[in-house]
């Protein structure tokens, strides 16, 4: 049997007319079955995962890629269970963005504590303090707003990483962070400890 005709079967079945039932009732309760998850997805995108739109210019070419022919935007899976552990270089975090606290903004962590960053737009540089992260996005100064503009931010305001692209469907699968090249602009402090000790 077809698990489509299956699906169709139980689905007749769940609405037919039970004896003794009128229609609002059996539509009550298959309505109270399906609310009943409600809580366990809320409960799930607000804090395990979600999909999340890549919106805007700032992270292309990596998302939208196909952004001048077509008004589609990738969508990617947001993972959010302890998104602030772990930060690596060249991960791409979703995050409160500082200037705009009500919006979300998706960039590429460059830069970790420690680390010292040259700024894009001018040669000041920069130490990362404990407890933050230079954050930048791929498409460059003119389409991005980021570290360069406001300063390295708080790992705090982390909220997510994304895992996955899920949309469009020729595009997805894992996102390979560990692949991003490393910036030249960038002195890693565990680069200069060897240094340090000789």
């Amino acid at each position: 049997m077809a698990p489509g005709f299956a699906w169709a079967r139980a689905r007749a079945r769940a609405w037919a007319a039970r004896p003794g039932f009128t229609f609002a009732q059996n539509f009550s309760t298959s309505l109270l079955r399906y609310l009943t998850w409600l809580p366990v997805a809320i409960v799930f995108t607000s804090n395990v995962a979600e999909p999340y739109k890549i919106a805007g210019p700032s992270m292309y070419p990596f998302f939208n890629k196909e952004r001048n022919e077509t008004r589609l935007q990738d969508w990617c899976m947001n993972w959010k269970l302890n998104a602030q552990d772990d930060l690596r270089r060249g991960m791409i975090v979703v995050f409160w963005n500082p200037l705009k606290p009500e919006s979300r903004s998706v960039k590429r962590i460059v830069g970790l504590e420690g680390d010292i960053v040259r700024n894009r737009d001018s040669d000041v540089w920069v130490r990362v303090p404990v407890g933050h992260i230079w954050v930048e996005g791929d498409a460059g100064s003119r389409d991005s707003r980021d570290s360069n503009y406001y300063g390295p931010i708080s790992a705090r305001l982390i909220i997510g990483r994304l895992t996955r692209i899920l949309f469009p469907f020729h595009r997805s699968g894992s996102i390979n962070w560990r692949d991003h090249p490393e910036n030249p602009r960038v002195i890693k402090t565990q680069d200069m400890v060897p240094q340090l000790l000789l």
